[in-house]
């Protein structure tokens, strides 16, 4: 007869097992990384925030496509019609299909405007320009090549959205 720990053990390994082939966790392998040649079809060439149209710059775009088919989109976007306020913290549009977490925080599917400002906060606004929630960015400071705006694997699990040497963590 086994043991009660064994029995925990065993628990414990199916569970772990469950989670890591579970479809959220073959979502996150099997995600395709998008370029901003991949991005061109899916952009609009102007996007509405805050009252406005403002271009958006398809050269500095990134996303995820999911395995399931669902998109996390963002480019960086022509502020130059705004005002400083507005500007100061929207830099790039930023559109998902799936909720997502950003360094922790909850964000449901939807259009947004994101910004990474001041010396560590990532601010995330609808598109009437008010504050959803802000998170502290981190810097990596071994980047060979910062691009304006990137999206890439983190690999610790989930993606890093990049403007430079900045990056936030999301994931599903």
């Amino acid at each position: 007869m086994l043991s009660r720990s064994l029995y925990r053990t065993a628990a414990t390994v199916a569970i772990a097992a469950a989670v890591v082939l579970s479809p959220l966790g073959v979502l996150a392998q099997n995600a395709t990384i998008l370029k901003p040649a991949d991005t061109q079809k899916l952009l609009p060439a102007s996007v509405y925030y805050k009252g406005q149209s403002a271009t958006v710059q398809v050269r500095n775009s990134g996303g995820v496509k999911f395995a399931d088919g669902y998109y996390m989109l963002a480019t960086l976007v022509d502020t130059s019609g705004y005002s400083s306020d507005v500007a100061s913290k929207y830099q790039a549009y930023f559109i998902t299909e799936v909720p997502l977490k950003i360094e922790g925080k909850s964000l449901p599917a939807g259009i947004y405007g994101v910004g990474f400002v001041g010396n560590d906060k990532f601010i995330v606004t609808d598109v009437g320009a008010h504050d959803v929630f802000s998170v502290n960015f981190k810097t990596d400071s071994e980047i060979k090549r910062p691009r304006p705006l990137e999206v890439m694997t983190d690999a610790g699990g989930g993606f890093r959205l990049y403007e430079g040497r900045k990056y936030i963590h999301f994931s599903r």
